[in-house]
This record gives structure tokens, C-alpha cells and sequence, in this order.
């Protein structure tokens, strides 16, 4: 039970006399008996009575709410009241006995303004419709009309039989000679048109019936469907109103952290015990660290307990030098663009999209352009190659396990370029291609393909002269969970070096977009990544660990272990995915004490952290073109001689880049369209084989063809070959139209 003392103010101070529409003021809340009373606002409005802790808390934080449809109000003694709703009971006490009847009669005229909007029955003696009908009802129903609509059919054969019996005798009466047989005629026209008229009054009467059992019906369902799309509404703006409390809450954390650290434990029980409210405990970090490591030092063995590695500036600067040909990270070589038409400013309420969309494959959402950003899933996937010099330096390694250490940095780097990019990429149409020849400057060519529609995939082969190949078949699977979207990119990334024939496989995290409702839009990256080396089963376990407010971790925190076939570790990997990876070299283990549930910790002491990748700076002006990197800026750039199915040439893409959202958008729809109706004909030529008895093409994409792993086993689509010899040739001649 909750007791609530509430006192109103005078008319002047803000109080609206009662009504069905708004009733407000401010009002005293018992909390408990250490706080005592507590000023808040209330506010009754369409059948709920809510309280705020201040006339400004209304725009996005309220405190509670009662519906007073199913309430039940009690008037007791001296200025008291009880609200009881749903087993709970709210003891409310107003300050005079004049603003008692004024709160009580107001609450009566909301609960009976809210009871109207419920369902109920009307002139025709029906039982008003429930929220839900019921099902045997509904059954019924249609029975009976289904019955009605077969005698109507009845009637119908029967006026056409009488009509031409009454039609043959016409015309024998005009064709008789004697007038002697002209009684028997007339008598038999009048029978036969007794039994039309019969008939087509019964036929009338039927119909009759018909439409007066549809209306009634008709009545009833519509306002089932009326309370249903009310109550529609009614969860909508629940939930714009809960987005925009969570935004405000996150907001308020961000800007007092250090209130959180000291005093977050004291104000969750003080509005626990205010609010009576049930509150989601976070817990700080998932699952503890099995290990700490020991950096060891060079002029002692002295031994420090530590969880975060602090790298120096000398060390740094040794990395750095160690690194041959790292280059300062640009891609802008000569010839190459450095910046593209900064991004409009258009205003579009993502909410009104999306709302109908939850729970459906994030491909399958017609999503305007104003969501995207002028590059294609190709062209994403393609962008996954800007540290391409990881693997350079990784083909150089003589040690498998330093290698490992490389293709982990490599493999976390990839993430670098999402931290702001919450624009989505363009759906790549099938037979949709994109090349990226980079040998001049980086030593590698890419090719990639769609290969499939729904569910979207794509097949990705890149070659390097420096000692490296990589290939991945990839499968988005998305998901719109209301409040956020899931990315769950499925598939494995391959990549084998010639030298030593180490043969790399490793799968990508689920990357995740959150405030799709109301707030800034942030991306996230969390899960388990298993670098596995086919060849001598070496392996790296990386974690991403997802961002809680709760968590003292750094923000994109990764962290990772490499290990030898005997399971031994060798290496200990730290970093976050958008700024810096580094490895730090085990030279001595030990089990450790203090681990959670009697587990013991092991301890490794290691040498310093040796810095692998390093993110490179974003150009400048990027907060205004999309956030693109120095290579994302590039990707789009037109380019002579690829294929005609190149993401280059895509007229939407190229559109939007432009700034031309509006012609974008059109175009989007015809390209959308086009695919359709391609689709289409490809089903109705498989459906007329299949009639023939013949075997259904099904399509087959053109530079990649599926097979099956020699060392893994797995089945995937794979570069056949072709490609590079055509654009040497520029026969195009097997590319569809697809633009």
C-alpha cells in the first residue's frame, strides 16, 4: 500500500477546474517516513493521472501514472481518498474538504470520460465488443451471413428460372392464331409471373437481412477496431515518452559522472523508497577477467598487480619505428579526392518510419535516403582494407604467433571507421559489383559481388603482391528491436599467406545502433571473435565487451589472448576498437588468488606493451561528410573503366552524394522497383520449368562461384577468376543492366 498526501493549490496558482480534458496543480506525495511530504505536480488527462517532480519534468520524465479506467475511487474521512487500481491502493489526502471534492469529482469525470473510450454496446442489443472478440462469435457470425449470402444466391437462381418460364410464355401468347386458346395462355403468364413476383420478394427480403446482419456486425467490429487503434496510439506515445526519459536520464549520467561514482548506490534507494518503483540493476562487468597481468620491470623483477597497462611515450615512439612502411595513413594519393559535397541538413522523424517496422529484417525496411550514407554494403565491406599494412607486416613475420598477433589488430581495426558512422549503407542490387585496384599505391586489388538479394549477401576476394589473400562470403542479418537496431553480419573471413600457407579464419561481431526512438544515434560493438590458423591451430580469443553506464572499463574496450595449439598462452592483447590495439609478450605465469567463486586467477607478467595499430586521424570537415575516413572519402570517387554493375555508377548513391536527397529518393524507388519486377520474372520462368517438369535455374552470380574449403570444410562462394581479364579488355558483354 502507498500512501500520498496531496494538496492542490488555488485556481490562480495553475489549477484547471474539472474535466474530462486536464485537471492539474501542485500536490504533496507521501513518500516515507523519513522523507515525509513531497511537493510534486500532478497532472489528470485522458483517463491517467501522472505526477512530475516539477512543471519542467513534464517535457520528459514522469514519475508515475494511474489509469483510472479500471480504477476504483473511495471517498473516505477528513479530506481522504483511495484510488485502487490493479491489487495497488493509493491513499490520497487533499489539503481542504473543498479541493477534496474538486479532486474527487474530477477523478470521477476522467474515469467516466475513460470507461466511454472503452468498447461497449450499442442500440441493437448486442454484447459490446472486448478488446479482443471473441473467436466463436466472430465464427458465427460469419456463418450466418455465409448462410444469408447462400439463400440470396438461391433467390437469385430462382428469379432467372421463373423470368425466362415467364418470358417463353410472352412470347407463345403473341404467336397464337385462335382466340380460344388465349384463356389457358393468360392464365398460365399470370401463375408464372405470381411465382416471379414471389420470388423476387423473397429475394428482397433476403437481401434485406443481409445488409441488416452486415451492419450490425460491421458496427460492432468497427469499434473493436476503434479501441484498438486507440489503444495503438496510446503505446506510442508511451513509448516516445519513455525514449525521451531514458534520453534524458543518459544525458543527465554523461554530464555528472563522478555523482554516479559517489553517490549512484544512495540515490537508487532514496527513489526506490520515494517512487516504490522496481528499478534494472546493471552489473558493472559481465564476467570478471580470468587473468591480470604483471608488466615486468627491466631494472627489477618487482611485481605490480594491474589491470590497465599504461604505455609510455618512448615505448610508443619505439613501436612506431619499428614499423617499416607504415606510411602516415592517407589515402590521398595524387589524383585521389579529399572531400566530397558536405551532407545536407534534412529533418526526418526516424520514429514515424520505423515504428511499424519492429521485429522485421532491417533489409526488408523501405528506408529513404536520409537515413543513408552515399556508399554501398560493397563498398562497406571493401573499406574493411584501410589498414591493409597489418597484413603487409603480418606476411613478414617468421613467428606464427606474432603473425596471430596482426591479423587480431587487423581484424579489430575494421570497426575503427563506425564509431560515428550510424548512417546505413545502400543495399547493393543483385549482380551489384564494386572494384577497388589499389596495387600502385598498397599493392592489392578487390573485388566484390552481390550474390544475393534476400537475405542479402556478398562475396568478397581481395589479392595483394605483398604476400596475402583474403575472401569472405557475407550474410546480413538485421533485426529492429524498437529501440535499437541489430547487425549480425554471418559468414566467416578468410585470409592465407603464400609464404608460410597459414590459413586464417575468424567471424564479425554484432554491431548494434542504438536511440533509434529520440536521442543522439550511437553505435556499439560487442561479442566474441575466434581467430583460428588451420594450419597449426594456433588461436586468438578477442572480446568485445558492450558498453554499460555502470561499467568503469574504458568505452570499446577489446581484449584478447593468443594461444598456442597446447592451449598455452603467449601473448596478451588490450586495446578498444576505435582508437589503438597492443600486444604485450608473456614471459612468466602464475595462479593467482582472489578470483569470484573461489576460482583462482592466473597471473601473467609480461614485457611492455608493443603498440600494433594505431587509428588514423579522421580529415578535416568529416562531422559535415558523413564521417568518412581518408579511404571512405575515395571509394565513391567515378573511375574509367569498371563494370557497369560498380557501385560508382549507381544514380541514386551518386545522387545523394550530390546533396540531391529529394532526386535521390525518386530514383531509389525506380531502381527498388526495377529489381522487383526482375525478381518476378525470374519466379514465373522457375514456376513455368517447373510445370514443364523441367529443373529451375536458379540465378547464379558472375564472378564468384561456390566450393567447398580443402582445409575447412566449408562451403562458400569464392572469385572464380575473369574479372581483372575483363576490364584489361573492356568486354562487358556479360554484365546484366541493372542501373
Amino acid at each position: 500500500m502507498t500512501e500520498l498526501v496531496v494538496r492542490t493549490l488555488p485556481s490562480p496558482s495553475g489549477v484547471q477546474g474539472p474535466g474530462p480534458d486536464t485537471y492539474k496543480g501542485w500536490l504533496f506525495k507521501w513518500t516515507n517516513y523519513l522523507k515525509g511530504y513531497q511537493r510534486r505536480w500532478f497532472v489528470l488527462s485522458n483517463g491517467l493521472l501522472s505526477y512530475y517532480r516539477t512543471q519542467a519534468e513534464m517535457a520528459h520524465t514522469c514519475r508515475g501514472t494511474i489509469s483510472l479506467a479500471a480504477v476504483h475511487i473511495e471517498v473516505g474521512d477528513t479530506c481522504h481518498f483511495v484510488l485502487t487500481s490493479g491489487g495497488r491502493s493509493y491513499h490520497l489526502k487533499a489539503y481542504s474538504e473543498g479541493e477534496c471534492q474538486r479532486w474527487v469529482s474530477a477523478l470521477q469525470q476522467a474515469k467516466a470520460y475513460a470507461t466511454q473510450m472503452m468498447p461497449h454496446s450499442d442500440d441493437s442489443g448486442d454484447e459490446g465488443p472486448l478488446a479482443q472478440p471473441d473467436r466463436a462469435l466472430v465464427q458465427g457470425a460469419l456463418k450466418t451471413l455465409a448462410s444469408k449470402l447462400e439463400d440470396l444466391s438461391t433467390c437469385n437462381e430462382l428469379i432467372g428460372k421463373h423470368g425466362a418460364a415467364l418470358q417463353r410464355s410472352l412470347s407463345e401468347l403473341e404467336d397464337l392464331r385462335a382466340p380460344s386458346d388465349g384463356a389457358d395462355k393468360l392464365k398460365s403468364v399470370n401463375e408464372r409471373a405470381t411465382l416471379l413476383r414471389i420470388t423476387s420478394n423473397a429475394m428482397i427480403n433476403a437481401c434485406q437481412d443481409f445488409v441488416d446482419l452486415a451492419e450490425a456486425h460491421s458496427r460492432r467490429w468497427q469499434r473493436a477496431l476503434q479501441y484498438e487503434r486507440e489503444q495503438r496510439h496510446h503505446l506510442e506515445e508511451t513509448i516516445e515518452q519513455l525514449a525521451k526519459q531514458h534520453n534524458s536520464l543518459e544525458r543527465a549520467w554523461r554530464e555528472s559522472p563522478s555523482t554516479h561514482d559517489k553517490g549512484a548506490e544512495g540515490t537508487l534507494e532514496g527513489e526506490s523508497s520515494e517512487e516504490n518503483e522496481d528499478i534494472e540493476f546493471f552489473d558493472a562487468m559481465e564476467d570478471s577477467p580470468a587473468f591480470i597481468t604483471v608488466p615486468a620491470d627491466d631494472h627489477s623483477q618487482h611485481r605490480h598487480l594491474s589491470s590497465n597497462q599504461n604505455v609510455t611515450s618512448g615505448s610508443l615512439s619505439r613501436n612506431w619505428s619499428q614499423d617499416d612502411n607504415n606510411g602516415s595513413g592517407s589515402y590521398l594519393r595524387r589524383g585521389r579526392r579529399c572531400r566530397i559535397p558536405d551532407k545536407p541538413n534534412y529533418s526526418l522523424n526516424l520514429w514515424s518510419i520505423m515504428k511499424n517496422c519492429i521485429g522485421k529484417e532491417l533489409s526488408k525496411i523501405p528506408m529513404p535516403v536520409n537515413f543513408n550514407e552515399p556508399l554501398s554494403m560493397l563498398q562497406r565491406l571493401t573499406e574493411d582494407l584501410e589498414y591493409s599494412e597489418l597484413l603487409d607486416r603480418a606476411a613478414r613475420c617468421d613467428s606464427s604467433l606474432e603473425q596471430m598477433c596482426l591479423v587480431a589488430a587487423f581484424s579489430v581495426s575494421s570497426y575503427s571507421t563506425t564509431v560515428h558512422r550510424t548512417g546505413k549503407p545502400f543495399n547493393p542490387l543483385l549482380g551489384e559489383t564494386y572494384e577497388l585496384d589499389r596495387v600502385e599505391e598498397y599493392g592489392y586489388r578487390s573485388i566484390c559481388e552481390q550474390i544475393s538479394h534476400h537475405p542479402p549477401a556478398a562475396a568478397h576476394h581481395v589479392i595483394s603482391q605483398r604476400g596475402w589473400t583474403l575472401w569472405q562470403e557475407i550474410t546480413i542479418d538485421s533485426k529492429f528491436r524498437g529501440k535499437y537496431i541489430s547487425i549480425m553480419p554471418l559468414g566467416n573471413i578468410h585470409l592465407k599467406f603464400h609464404s608460410s600457407g597459414n590459413h586464417y579464419v575468424w567471424s564479425k561481431v554484432t554491431s548494434t545502433v542504438h536511440n533509434i526512438i529520440v536521442g543522439k544515434l550511437w553505435i556499439d560493438q560487442s561479442g566474441d571473435i575466434i581467430i583460428m590458423n588451420h594450419r597449426n591451430k594456433d588461436k586468438c580469443h578477442l572480446k568485445f565487451s558492450p558498453y554499460s553506464y555502470f561499467s568503469r572499463d574504458v568505452p570499446r574496450k577489446v581484449t584478447g589472448v593468443v594461444m598456442d595449439a597446447e592451449a598455452c598462452t603467449h601473448y596478451i592483447l588490450s586495446g578498444t576498437w576505435d582508437d589503438k590495439m597492443e600486444s604485450a609478450k608473456i614471459i612468466e605465469s602464475s595462479h593467482g588468488s582472489g578470483g569470484s567463486e573461489g576460482k583462482q586467477k592466473t597471473v601473467y607478467q609480461t614485457l611492455p606493451p608493443k603498440l600494433m595499430w594505431k587509428k588514423y586521424p579522421l580529415p578535416e570537415n568529416a562531422e559535415n561528410m558523413h564521417y568518412f575516413s581518408s579511404l571512405a572519402l575515395t571509394l565513391n570517387e567515378p573511375e574509367d573503366g569498371v563494370a557497369p554493375t560498380d557501385s560508382r555508377l549507381r544514380p541514386d548513391q551518386r545522387l545523394m552524394e550530390a546533396g540531391l536527397w529529394d532526386e535521390a529518393n525518386t530514383e531509389k524507388q525506380r531502381l527498388e522497383e526495377r529489381q522487383r519486377l526482375e525478381r518476378r520474372k525470374r519466379e514465373a520462368q522457375a514456376n513455368l520449368a517447373l510445370e514443364e517438369g523441367k529443373e529451375a535455374e536458379s540465378y547464379q552470380p558472375l564472378w564468384f562461384e561456390k566450393r567447398t574449403d580443402t582445409e575447412t570444410g566449408e562451403s562458400s562462394y569464392v572469385y572464380k577468376g575473369g574479372y581483372w581479364e575483363a576490364k584489361d579488355r573492356q568486354d562487358w558483354s556479360q554484365c546484366p543492366a541493372i542501373f
